[in-house]
């Protein structure tokens, strides 16, 4: 977990409380801010730490399969039943059960969740004797389950046994000052990954990833940092093309291909002038000579998109 930021302190502080106990966890969030990651936070602090961590992905588990891929079975439970198999359950005995997407479960799924919850205990497949537990619950959730259980979308008693304790995670754009530094931390990874050089983010590149409002959260910039790595061939890192790129998947795509490139690439330029201009502190002469263009050329660009310089010089 990286940040500095108030709301992420917060958080941090959160984690480390909850890890004190055995109580079951609701983390909810947008997608992308790192749900998994505060869920194996608690996890690691707590006394389980040395006892497995098993993520359980509620959306993907198939209505008719959720019993056996939970509680197992054993042989002969049904026709290719050849052997006995531990469920999900089973496997995170001690440890913790993190159920990402509960918002995802079906109605059956719900009841025999909430069912389990109660004393934790439950019945493999074809077993003829209950086994117990003993794991700590984790959930999370991308959308609000108060709102789901008004809808009749998700049963209120199981929101009351899985909802002892809550964090709720705050989206990238509310953590001011962790932008930079999670982006950081994704370019040496990719350096490690790759065995490269490391790249060093431009002064526009950082502007951009500061201004851009991340609907995709932390997973989001770590794959546009990824995308942007492996693009440039240089020894800096400009997400000139990413940035152009992102701005057209958050707003242009309702328009037509030449108007969606048109709007970003004005997008591009105001914002790459406006810093280029603003460490320049407002000198045209100065800005043009980095960013090695002519100093007419670039005072061109400037009228057109409108950048007010004397602004720019007085900040």
């Amino acid at each position: 977990m990286i940040g500095q930021s108030d709301c992420f302190r917060r958080i941090v502080a959160l984690v480390s409380r909850f890890a004190t106990c055995d109580a079951p966890v609701l983390i909810e969030g947008e997608t992308g801010t790192g749900k998994e990651v505060a869920a194996r936070a608690v996890h690691y602090q707590s006394s389980r730490r040395g006892r497995p961590f098993v993520p359980v992905n509620c959306g993907a588990l198939p209505d008719t399969l959720i019993e056996n891929e939970l509680f197992g079975h054993r042989q002969g439970a049904y026709t290719d039943a050849h052997g006995d198999i531990p469920g999900l359950v089973e496997l995170a005995h001690g440890g913790t059960l993190f159920f990402d997407e509960v918002d995802a479960l079906t109605s059956r799924a719900q009841v025999i969740l909430l069912r389990f919850l109660q004393d934790h205990r439950y019945r493999p497949l074809g077993g003829r004797r209950e086994e117990t537990a003993d794991v700590r619950i984790i959930t999370a959730s991308n959308r609000a389950l108060n709102e789901l259980v008004e809808q009749g979308q998700f049963r209120a008693d199981l929101l009351f046994r899985i909802n002892i304790l809550n964090m709720e995670l705050p989206s990238l754009r509310q953590r001011l000052g962790d932008i930079e530094l999670l982006a950081q931390r994704f370019v040496a990874d990719c350096a490690q990954r790759y065995q490269g050089t490391h790249k060093a983010l431009t002064p526009e590149a950082l502007a951009w990833l500061v201004s851009y409002s991340w609907p995709g959260n932390i997973r989001e910039l770590e794959n546009r940092i990824h995308r942007g790595y492996l693009l440039s061939d240089d020894a800096t890192l400009d997400l000139k093309d990413v940035a152009i790129a992102a701005v057209a998947e958050e707003s242009l795509a309702a328009v037509s291909y030449v108007d969606a490139r048109s709007r970003a690439l004005d997008a591009f330029h105001r914002q790459y002038l406006t810093s280029l201009l603003r460490r320049a502190q407002g000198n045209v002469t100065q800005a043009a000579r980095e960013a090695g263009k002519e100093r007419r050329a670039l005072g061109k660009l400037v009228k057109k998109y409108g950048i007010d310089v004397g602004e720019l010089r007085q900040r």
